[in-house]
């Protein structure tokens, strides 16, 4: 069975070596010792975030502190192709879901958007309390995963502002019941198939729309920007379940599974 993973900041790894010591405390440490009852000599990763994971076994408990002897401190690199999900918001948690579904399954970064037909409404107080929630979501799905990088959910987005990351993205997706060509066949293209050689990765962006569907102006809005629209398969998948649907078939043709 793999190690249970546990978060420290980004960066805090930096320069620890097999050997020493490692302690965190706050809720994680509590988290470690309250919930999972870790003992001395059990072995457990601990990661950043940001890539890097310390693979170790427990040398102390307390009662608010974990401490850790390193054996191993790795960095995982990010692939390639990084997969990034948007997110129309969905009434009913089928937008937390989703998310936390395709952090699990290997999405790289989560955009909220505000589609037309979104019926919950991300303002004032409620947006960033909601943004944090959904970046809290992210973080307990990766931890769950195993993750060493935990997905950034980013600013959220209108219809008009996604037209613009559409247009400055290297690939962008549309998924709809109407579209012609299959996901697979727009994701072996070779903008993304020949993407594993460049210095830098690209990103692709899995756009879903809310319970009511993309409206024909969004997909004309976003058509124009850049995007296109592909056929995830021959049933239309909820909110909930379609940009999970599309990581694993992106994985998959990719070459990230």
């Amino acid at each position: 069975m793999s190690n249970p993973v546990f978060f420290t900041p980004a960066g805090s790894l930096d320069g620890v070596e097999p050997g020493a010591v490692f302690v965190i405390d706050g809720a994680e440490a509590r988290h470690a010792v309250t919930v999972k009852r870790l003992t001395v000599g059990e072995s457990v990763d601990i990661a950043d975030g940001a890539g890097a994971r310390l693979t170790g076994t427990v040398a102390e408990v307390g009662p608010g502190s974990l401490s850790v002897t390193a054996s191993e401190v790795v960095f995982e690199d990010q692939p390639d192709v990084r997969l990034v999900l948007v997110q129309a918001l969905a009434k009913g948690d089928r937008d937390e879901l989703a998310i936390e579904t395709a952090t699990e399954l290997g999405i790289d970064a989560v955009i909220p958007w505000q589609a037309e037909r979104s019926i919950v409404r991300w303002k004032g107080d409620r947006a960033a309390k909601a943004h944090a929630k959904w970046q809290s979501v992210v973080t307990a799905a990766a931890k769950q995963a195993r993750r060493a990088w935990i997905p950034e959910v980013r600013p959220i987005l209108d219809s008009a502002a996604l037209a613009k990351a559409v247009a400055a993205a290297d690939l962008a997706v549309i998924l709809h019941e109407d579209a012609k060509n299959p996901l697979r066949t727009v994701l072996e293209a070779p903008i993304v198939a020949e993407a594993g050689g460049l210095d830098s990765p690209r990103e692709v962006l899995l756009i879903v729309g809310p319970e009511g569907g993309i409206s024909p102006r969004e997909v004309t809005r976003l058509s124009d920007a850049g995007a296109v629209t592909a056929l995830l398969g021959h049933h239309v998948l909820r909110s909930s379940t379609a940009g999970p649907a599309a990581v694993v078939l992106a994985s998959d043709v990719l070459g990230r599974w």
